[in-house]
């Protein structure tokens, strides 16, 4: 089952360093790089993303995610950009059902001018010792939920063009 996992930390530059951290463990994470990102509020209450998003490819990548997701959580547009209808249509399945009210209004709280957070999607479960590490090494504070099945069928469908579950990092 695919899970968002988030980390908030109470300085905005915690999340760009935790982000580059998780990068280097993406393998032990089993999330490719681009299912990692980083967003910090600044004091004047600007978002600023960090990720490895990469449209030259011309499909649709995790990357592409990351735009939609931080604007329904946190109302702001992070990425313009043109994307294909199978992937329009998983986003939209997405607000509508891929992530509990719950985790959504936690993560809107935590994010607060001055703080920042990392965010990761895995599908398999997430080696406990990197996500310790993480923790360990910058603290922060936890939040995790699970997309509904028909959420992430529908992502699948989009970025890969089945709806079959594979080893990847959604």
């Amino acid at each position: 089952m695919a899970e968002l996992i988030a980390i908030a930390y109470p300085e905005a530059a915690t999340g760009s360093k935790a982000e580059k951290e998780a990068q280097r463990f993406a393998r032990d994470l089993g999330v490719p790089s681009d299912a990692i990102a980083a967003i910090a509020r600044h004091q004047d209450g600007n978002y600023k993303v960090t990720s490895t998003h990469c449209p030259a490819s011309g499909r649709p990548t995790y990357g592409m995610i990351w735009g939609p997701l931080f604007g329904l959580l946190y109302f702001v547009p992070v990425f313009e950009m043109t994307v294909g209808a199978g992937l329009a249509t998983a986003m939209g399945t997405l607000e509508r059902s891929g992530i509990d009210e719950e985790f959504q209004v936690s993560a809107r709280d935590i994010l607060q001018p001055g703080t920042s957070a990392l965010f990761l999607f895995v599908e398999n479960v997430t080696p406990p010792s990197v996500m310790e590490a993480l923790l360990r090494k910058y603290g922060g504070t936890l939040l995790r939920t699970s997309l509904s099945a028909q959420a992430e069928m529908q992502l699948q469908q989009a970025l890969h063009g089945t709806a079959d579950r594979q080893p990847i990092g959604v």
